[in-house]
């Protein structure tokens, strides 16, 4: 028998499901009451000579794939499995051995087994085609090519170094191959960290220097807390709580969920993980048993409405808190390499974000209500079924109280850290020791957080070339070009800080990432700005807040827009439409209000 592509799709609480029921009836070891959320798709083509039923849902990152190889060779598992719910172990002691002991499983499985769970349909045993997982060809040439026309055949500026024009052709390369993916994202930025050292254009301990940086390991260890709270089910107890005393309407239904994530967000430094980990399930189980479908004229009943709502308003939440979104880190950490640095970073960063962002959470589900209507108004089963699920769920495990008493903990030395003496990334390096200690995490957990791990080489990659840019007096070139060019138009600092905050915001239309953006066109535009007058920190934190904001433009915008536009509740055209809409918006509520808020605390 052939190798066999094995597709887990996202198991819904109710059931129902022809994915679900197709898993049911052949693997009996995938029970329908074990609900695997968030789980990032590795679908090949052989999903759907074996598995035609689960190809649209092996599209997203809500479904597991397992690759069969040839007959000596074993197949890697890179999907991160949570398990969010307490039933989590019966899956793990039952016929399931490749499930580790953590919430997130990374399992190898020989082909003789791959061969017993399933083979194509004709049960031959020929060797499958091979297929190519190196480089893609086109987007490596062309994010080369754009480094090597900047060398060679665009003459260097008098004023610019050739080690500094270099640095900057093999930055360029980078960033377009993050854009372009020729590579994963870490594996790209590794070889262009590479590049960097073999052309000697950076030493080794300049173009290593940035892995050492304190922002950088606070991001690692927020992944380590965000899988706590998947482990151990406190963000989804936390949702369902909104949901029971929220839940009777749909409009309180939204501002139950929404609420309940800009709660999470704190600790949760990734949008994709609070969407697919906690939000898409309850909402997609919510929507289900009010008989609303995905890929289905039913969608409108409730599912599209409450994807669009927690959706659109994700963005406020990540720019409510510094350590809500990688990217946030990122951006401070950018801007201090420009000599821009924000005292109290935390607290700096949430006091200058409070009032905007509590308004646009505050009136974005009331705006999509207006315009996007669900047609179920009202939801009075939704308060008994969440009663339902938390009695299911038990008591809080004295886990769950650990994880609530340890973040209680970190957030507190990161408001206070400074008056203590207490950097944030001590706080947090403090908070994990302490779940490891408990047994809330352990190693192995932090080993398995691939995501974790896959941060910390890019995100050092571009600190660390964006800082010797700096130090080598490119960005300094730059923006001093555009200061002049600004100041032959006469333009008063607001006006261009309004020019380059709105074309800042727009270019994302043309990116697939908010880290990307940030990598590519953060430096820049602060640069520029600070150039042209606008006070330094105004422009440091507004750019930060609008790289969050603008991660529900498009459904390729942001790790979250693919996880709620694979849901199936939403169309292409709406999610263009809406996410236009709601920029519109929350460009109006964080001009406005925020630029009254931020006159009072005297940020300009």
């Amino acid at each position: 028998m052939a190798p066999a592509v094995v597709v887990a799709s996202r198991l819904m609480m109710h059931g129902g499901s022809s994915s679900s029921s197709l898993l049911t009836q052949t693997h009996p070891w995938i029970s329908r009451q074990h609900h695997l959320p968030t789980l990032r798709t590795l679908a090949r083509s052989q999903k759907q000579q074996a598995w035609p039923q689960l190809s649209t849902d092996c599209a997203f990152s809500n479904s597991c794939c397992v690759l069969g190889s040839n007959s000596s060779s074993s197949v890697f598992l890179p999907s991160l499995v949570s398990l969010t719910r307490r039933r989590r172990s019966s899956l793990r002691n039952q016929d399931s051995p490749w499930v580790s002991r953590g919430s997130i499983a990374s399992a190898v499985i020989n082909v003789s087994d791959a061969a017993a769970i399933g083979g194509d349909d004709s049960g031959n045993s020929g060797k499958p085609a091979a297929v190519w997982e190196g480089v893609k060809p086109l987007p490596f040439v062309v994010s080369v090519g754009v480094g090597l026309a900047l060398r060679y055949l665009v003459a260097k500026p008098v004023a610019v170094t050739t080690q500094a024009w270099q640095l900057l052709a093999i930055f360029l390369s980078t960033i377009t191959g993050l854009v372009l993916s020729p590579l994963p994202v870490g594996a790209w930025a590794f070889l262009g960290l590479t590049m960097a050292v073999v052309t000697k254009t950076l030493t080794f301990g300049a173009a290593f220097g940035a892995f050492t940086n304190d922002v950088i390991w606070l991001i690692v260890i927020s992944f380590f807390f965000a899988r706590g709270f998947v482990k151990t089910g406190l963000g989804d107890r936390i949702a369902t709580y909104f949901v029971k005393m929220l839940g009777k309407s749909t409009l309180g239904l939204s501002y139950g969920l929404v609420v309940s994530e800009a709660l999470l967000a704190p600790a949760m430094p990734s949008t994709t993980a609070r969407a697919g980990g906690v939000f898409l399930p309850i909402i997609k189980s919510l929507s289900l048993s009010a008989g609303s479908r995905p890929n289905d004229k039913s969608s409108r009943k409730l599912g599209s409405y409450l994807v669009q709502s927690q959706f659109q308003s994700a963005g406020n939440s990540s720019a409510l808190f510094l350590t809500a979104a990688a990217q946030n880190l990122l951006c401070l950490k950018l801007a201090q390499e420009l000599g821009v640095a924000i005292s109290n970073p935390w607290v700096s960063w949430f006091k200058a974000a409070s009032v905007p962002a509590f308004t646009a959470l505050l009136t974005t589900p009331l705006l999509l209500y207006k315009i996007f209507p669900p047609e179920i108004k009202e939801t009075p089963e939704a308060p008994a079924a969440a009663e339902k699920k938390l009695q299911a769920m038990g008591p809080i495990t004295p886990n769950e109280w650990s994880m609530v008493s340890t973040m209680l903990l970190a957030v507190t030395l990161w408001v206070f850290g400074e008056k203590l003496g207490i950097a944030s990334v001590v706080a947090a390096m403090l908070g994990l020791c302490i779940l490891l200690l408990l047994g809330v995490l352990n190693w192995d957990d932090c080993l398995s957080e691939k995501s974790a791990w896959d941060t910390l080489t890019w995100f050092a990659v571009l600190v660390g070339m964006a800082g010797n840019l700096s130090s080598l007096g490119l960005v300094k070139w730059m923006s001093d070009g555009v200061a002049t060019s600004l100041a032959s138009f006469s333009l008063s600092w607001p006006a261009a800080f309004g020019v380059l905050q709105t074309t800042y915001f727009l270019s994302h239309y043309l990116f697939a990432s908010q880290t990307g953006h940030v990598g590519a066109l953060f430096s820049a535009f602060l640069a520029m700005q600070v150039a042209a007058g606008v006070p330094a920190a105004l422009a440091a934190l507004t750019l930060a807040y609008n790289t969050n904001l603008f991660g529900a433009l498009t459904h390729y915008s942001s790790g979250q827009a693919a996880v709620y536009f694979g849901s199936g509740y939403v169309e292409l055209k709406d999610v263009f439409r809406l996410g236009a809409i709601c920029a519109i918006w929350n460009v109006l509520v964080w001009s406005v209000v925020g630029g009254i808020w931020w006159k009072v605390i005297g940020l300009y």
